[in-house]
C-alpha cells in the first residue's frame, strides 16, 4: 500500500478535526493552518471524504467540516481509501471492476507475494481506528510536557 501525501494529509487533518469540531465546526482554513497543508487541497481531500458520509459540512459563517461518526468506528483503512488511496500495495494487486490487472496474475509468483503483503497492511490499517489514533497522540503529548 503506497500512501502518498494526499492519504498523510487527510490522516492528519481527520485526527485535528476530530480533536477540534465536538462544539463547532472547524473551517477548512484553521485546519490548513494547523496541519501546514494547502486550503485547495485540503478542500478537495474533504470532498472526497463528505462523499463517504465520515465527514459534513455547514456553509455560511461559522461554518466548516465535521465528523459524521464516533471516531471508535473510523478506521485508518476508511481515512485512506475515502480521501482516494488505492490499498494495493503495487499495481498488478489492484483489480479493477472484477478485471485482473495484468495478463502476468494467473503465473506470477511475485504478484502472489505482493497480494499478500498488501492483505497484511490492509489488515493492520482495518484494526486501527480514528479513536486508537487520537490516544495515541493524546499519551505523546502528554509525555512531551
Amino acid at each position: 500500500m503506497k500512501i502518498t501525501t494526499k492519504g498523510r494529509y487527510a490522516l492528519r487533518a481527520v485526527l485535528t478535526l476530530a480533536q477540534n469540531s465536538q462544539e463547532k465546526p472547524v473551517s477548512i482554513k484553521q485546519l490548513a493552518k494547523e496541519e501546514d497543508i494547502s486550503p485547495e487541497f485540503l478542500e478537495q481531500i474533504f470532498f472526497r471524504l463528505k462523499k463517504t458520509g465520515m465527514i459534513s459540512s455547514t456553509r455560511g459563517p461559522g461554518g466548516g467540516f465535521r465528523l459524521n461518526r464516533n471516531p471508535s468506528e473510523i478506521t485508518l483503512t476508511q481515512i485512506l481509501t475515502g480521501a482516494g488511496e488505492g490499498t494495493g500495495f503495487t499495481p498488478c494487486t489492484r483489480e479493477i471492476n472484477g478485471k485482473k490487472p495484468c495478463n502476468r496474475v494467473d503465473f506470477c509468483v511475485a504478484h502472489e507475494i505482493w497480494k499478500e503483503a498488501t492483505e497484511h497492511f490492509k489488515k493492520y490499517f482495518d484494526g486501527i481506528t480514528l479513536e486508537e489514533v487520537l490516544k495515541r497522540q493524546k499519551a505523546k503529548l502528554a509525555a512531551q510536557k
